[in-house]
């Protein structure tokens, strides 16, 4: 069986490599560094929807050319500018980092392209640098903590200690969970971050144990998560200093976590925009799918991924294949008029997102996997607090 599999995989690669793309579709992701855990998860999503498009925008073969950033704003921007430049790709996608997106994005916009982010939502590209051509198919990076704010004041959690690294992304999670956290903050720490990461949290936890607080909120993405939830409970905390976190728990990290028996993440509780358990068309194919295909649940950043794929096949069809239509393309992607796996949502005036954001429950599913789902909606079409500060109309 794996051989005949292995034979039809190699005769579709050979049928598609006869027809000319109509459209190339850039996407940079984390394919090396221990933060490839990540970009693996976005390209097996933007491979997933690309099958169920039986590689196709209406008419138009779409072709997609995977870019490594190397978890470096340098490499990102280089990766970039090759796809522009040597692949002549018709879109830009991707991108985990603000860091990454924020060294990248001047390249693509200068060269009069659509630029989609399918994770990263910094601050600065939802407010002063927001451009026309630019759309978000996340979120902006406030948001969510912004929604685990509103949490912590409807369950009475009156102090904070606050962990997350030092980068564009952590800084916007931390004025996130302060802008609408209503107790005190009575620590915070911002560890480095970037290839050599900071991943010994000892000292941290240390402070935060005799902090006073509350809670500990933190935010840390990929390869981070593991290693900061395991010395949390290396050190006692649970009963202690309840843990609270955003984009730190999720479809890659549950699988280990529960492989290393933390059985105190079940039960916890995380703020997003997504959930598994949706319950609409598009997400329940895209869940089932997912997990026959590569044996676990999707994270965030794949559902992102996928989302962007359709909403790129979309604004193609919309123009009929002419991307030198930018105005055509920027209308339909403005109109997010296909079947999100989060359901339908609109656009705000700087091209970012007005969706729901839903409180997660880390539940055990009917085979025992780990996994999340909806409890509750903390937030209704909610707009970031940015676009205020956007030119835009």
């Amino acid at each position: 069986m794996k051989k005949v599999l292995a034979a039809i995989i190699f005769c579709n690669f050979l049928i598609s490599s006869v027809f000319a793309a109509d459209i190339k579709v850039g996407f940079v992701t984390t394919l090396t560094t221990p933060a490839a855990v990540i970009g693996e998860d976005m390209k097996n999503a933007v491979n997933l929807a690309l099958e169920h498009l039986n590689g196709k925008a209406g008419p138009h073969n779409i072709e997609v050319v995977f870019g490594d950033d190397g978890f470096a704003p340098d490499t990102g921007k280089q990766v970039t500018d090759r796809l522009l430049k040597q692949d002549k790709v018709d879109i830009i996608s991707g991108y985990i980092w603000s860091h990454v997106l924020l060294a990248s994005r001047k390249s693509v916009l200068d060269a009069g392209k659509i630029l989609i982010s399918s994770n990263a939502g910094p601050s600065q590209i939802a407010s002063k640098l927001c451009h026309e051509n630019f759309f978000s198919a996340s979120w902006q990076n406030d948001q969510t903590p912004m929604a685990m704010g509103e949490v912590f004041n409807k369950d009475g959690i009156k102090s904070l200690y606050i962990m997350a690294p030092n980068y564009a992304a952590g800084k916007d999670m931390v004025a996130g969970i302060e802008r609408t956290f209503k107790g005190q903050v009575v620590g915070k720490d911002l560890t480095k971050w970037g290839a050599d990461a900071q991943l010994d949290f000892s000292a941290e936890l240390a402070k935060a144990k005799v902090s006073g607080a509350n809670g500990l909120f933190v935010f840390y993405p990929g390869a981070a998560s593991g290693a900061f939830t395991k010395q949390y409970h290396q050190a006692g905390l649970k009963d202690l200093l309840p843990l609270y976190s955003v984009f730190t728990i999720d479809g890659i990290s549950l699988p280990k976590l529960q492989a290393a028996n933390f059985s105190g993440i079940v039960g916890s509780k995380v703020t997003q925009q997504w959930d598994p358990s949706l319950d609409n068309q598009a997400n329940k194919r895209f869940v089932k799918d997912f997990k026959e295909r590569f044996g676990k649940y999707p994270s965030f950043y794949a559902a992102q991924s996928y989302d962007t794929i359709n909403m790129i096949a979309s604004a193609v069809i919309a123009v009929d294949g002419d991307m030198s239509d930018l105005v055509g393309l920027r209308s339909a992607l403005k109109s997010a008029d296909y079947n999100s796996v989060r359901g339908k949502y609109s656009y705000g005036n700087n091209n970012f997102p007005i969706q729901n954001f839903y409180l997660r429950e880390v539940v055990e599913d009917s085979d025992g996997n780990w996994t999340t789902e909806v409890i509750d909606t903390v937030l209704t079409n909610h707009q970031d607090p940015y676009a205020a500060e956007c030119k835009l109309k």
